[in-house]
């Protein structure tokens, strides 16, 4: 997968300086994630509504 232009850190970023999270980046299809701590490495691609399934699933068991 192509680098996403654009990367979201999580809302949930954790206390302190918020390092102990996620980013996301959406593309047309696809969402992409990647750990914070380290951009440089591999990310993960899901296809759009797969995550949105994902975070309702999240959501619902808050």
């Amino acid at each position: 997968m192509t680098a996403p232009d654009t990367w979201r850190k999580s809302s949930h970023s954790g206390g302190g300086d918020g390092n102990a999270c996620v980013e996301i980046a959406h593309r047309r299809t696809h969402i992409a994630v990647r750990d914070s701590k380290a951009p440089a490495r591999a990310s993960l691609s899901f296809p759009a509504a797969a995550f949105a399934g994902f975070l309702n699933a999240l959501k619902s068991s808050e």
